[in-house]
């Protein structure tokens, strides 16, 4: 398989809304594997489909222990069903080479989507975990939303973009989410 190039922020197609997939063809199937191996080869736990050019609802995940066997999980057309709790999540993102910045996540996720092979399946994230906060960061590029824009702290945001020569942070994009704020400062995680 080929390992794809992964477009850096700044790139317009991380900010468009991607398309659903209509069939799971060949070419989708060649792009899922490219994807899984271009995680892999640059250690990441998640990369979406506009991350490597390509405007559709795709993206893959890998959330085990680097000690055991690989096990993506793929995600077409996905769809967050169920949403609760909050949580601080300290993230990068291969799109962002070298930042990494706290941001607000919802702490338990139930997730719907399409399989590699067409099959649906439902999946639950709780507590916070790795596959949760993984599974939102991955369904947002799907939503032209990127992780800077959760940003618990924006002067900070806007420091570590200048220092790894990113562009500026885009104030219009940002989104608020009070209620998870409280609840993450009410829990006691002011990181």
């Amino acid at each position: 398989m080929a390992i794809l190039k992964i477009e850096k922020y700044g790139f317009v197609g991380l900010r468009e809304k991607a398309k659903e997939v209509t069939k799971i063809s060949k070419k989708i199937s060649t792009l899922i594997e490219n994807m899984v191996d271009t995680m892999y080869a640059n250690n990441g736990v998640g990369l979406a489909a506009p991350q490597v050019g390509h405007n559709l609802r795709i993206f893959v995940i890998d959330t085990t222990d680097p000690n055991d066997p690989p096990d993506p999980i793929i995600f077409v057309n996905p769809k967050i069903i169920k949403k609760s709790g909050a949580v601080n999540s300290l993230e990068g993102c291969l799109s962002f080479p070298e930042m990494y910045t706290n941001v607000r996540r919802y702490a338990d996720v139930t997730v719907k989507a399409t399989n590699y092979d067409g099959k649906p399946f439902v999946i639950e994230a709780k507590g916070g975990d790795l596959l949760s906060r993984c599974i939102q960061h991955e369904f947002d590029h799907l939503d032209g939303l990127l992780f800077i824009d959760r940003a618990r702290n924006v002067i900070e945001a806007s420091t570590l973009l200048t220092q790894c020569g990113l562009p500026n942070l885009d104030e219009s994009k940002l989104i608020k989410e009070d209620d998870l704020e409280r609840e993450i400062l009410a829990k006691g995680e002011n990181d």
